[in-house]
């Protein structure tokens, strides 16, 4: 059964979809996604491919645009900096590719900040590029569609948790009505609303959806006047846990059958990636890999007994991550500790890829998802 809401209340599958009878047109047009969050300028610039796309080119880069937000409420000058810089690169990777179509966004720091508007048309002014402020609900919706794929065909409840620099988007979806070869199609439709209206096919029913405003950099940021490494890391995952108050599944806890839940964020393929005992990160191991609340916790476990230093050092862990990676993961604790579970989806995607997906189906260039 579903919770029951309150009255007042390139990224490609893990198995590659089968060619159809008649072969697809492919569209030699080539689309840019970029996310610009509290932490992270992150692009990729990809072809439409069948159902899916073809990564021909990405940047990431650590830029901290939200350093000091919190506690003085506007971007700095030098994180504005820092951050038009990475955009410079990506403008010029836009430009060698000459890529016409194109969604560049900017997410919870730019939502937050009382500069944000200055700081976009210093942007424009800079780089030429179009940036925009996008609202924490589309930020989710993209998020859910960029996981479509990873859904299982028994999947009836799924919770959709994307960890983000500067917030934390949750969306808890009912399939129960949607017959399960038809469930990956009923999560990509979910990209035009949530509150889908009645149609011929059986939709997938949002249940509730929150955007908690606190991810690894601003949760990072309120205890980082606590000098004991164990203390901080529980403090930081017990405060998370009260903001699911307001979340309506947060009080039934796990279904017993046909739940998952699909995590999408740094910290989550970080886990993973130590989970596996990687030196050198891949994609192909980590994409769609199922984890259990026992197997996270032991990653967490050896993050603690690392401390700061061995952190620092781990090359698992890597030197843009290691000062966020343990309230990233108090985060993860907490929602295991709410809806534990042997069926946590690791999804190296989100944001850039419900970008493309969004592109390409508007454009009708994506093959219907099977």
């Amino acid at each position: 059964m579903a919770p029951k809401r309150p009255r007042s209340a390139g990224a490609f599958p893990k198995k590659p979809v089968e060619p159809p009878a008649t072969q697809w047109p492919e569209s030699d047009e080539l689309y840019a996604a970029l996310d610009l969050g509290t932490n992270s300028c992150r692009m990729l610039i990809a072809r439409p491919k069948g159902s899916q796309f073809h990564v021909v080119d990405s940047f990431s880069k650590a830029v901290q645009l939200g350093q000091g937000l919190e506690t003085f409420g506007r971007l700095s000058r030098s994180s504005m900096s820092r951050t038009v810089q990475a955009l410079q690169i990506c403008r010029r990777k836009i430009e060698k590719h000459h890529v016409t179509r194109m969604r560049l966004v900017a997410t919870e720091a730019c939502r937050r900040a009382r500069n944000a508007r200055d700081f976009i048309r210093y942007v424009r002014r800079e780089t030429g590029l179009p940036l925009e402020i996008i609202p924490a609900e589309e930020e989710a919706r993209l998020a859910v569609i960029s996981c479509a794929s990873l859904v299982k065909p028994a999947t009836e409840q799924v919770l959709v948790v994307d960890i983000g620099g500067g917030s934390t988007e949750l969306v808890w979806i009912d399939l129960e009505d949607v017959p399960p070869r038809d469930r990956a199609r009923a999560i990509m439709r979910l990209g035009k609303g949530f509150d889908q209206p009645d149609g011929p096919e059986p939709a997938a029913r949002v249940v509730d959806w929150i955007s908690v405003p606190l991810g690894v950099a601003t949760l990072k940021d309120q205890y980082a006047d606590v000098e004991d490494d164990a203390a901080r890391f529980a403090l930081m995952s017990w405060y998370f846990e009260e903001k699911l108050a307001d979340f309506a599944p947060y009080s039934s806890g796990s279904p017993q059958e046909g739940f998952q839940i699909i995590g999408t964020s740094g910290t989550v393929t970080t886990v993973a990636a130590c989970h596996l005992g990687l030196r050198r990160y891949d994609r192909n191991r980590v994409d769609g890999l199922s984890m259990s609340t026992g197997q996270i916790d032991a990653v967490i476990r050896t993050f603690l007994q690392l401390g700061p230093d061995g952190r620092r050092s781990d090359p698992r862990i890597g030197r843009d991550r290691h000062t966020l990676i343990m309230s990233g993961a108090a985060i993860l604790q907490a929602l295991m500790r709410v809806w534990p579970t042997d069926h946590l989806s690791v999804a190296d995607r989100g944001l850039r890829e419900g970008l493309l997906y969004a592109q390409m189906a508007d454009d009708g260039v994506l093959k219907e998802m099977e």
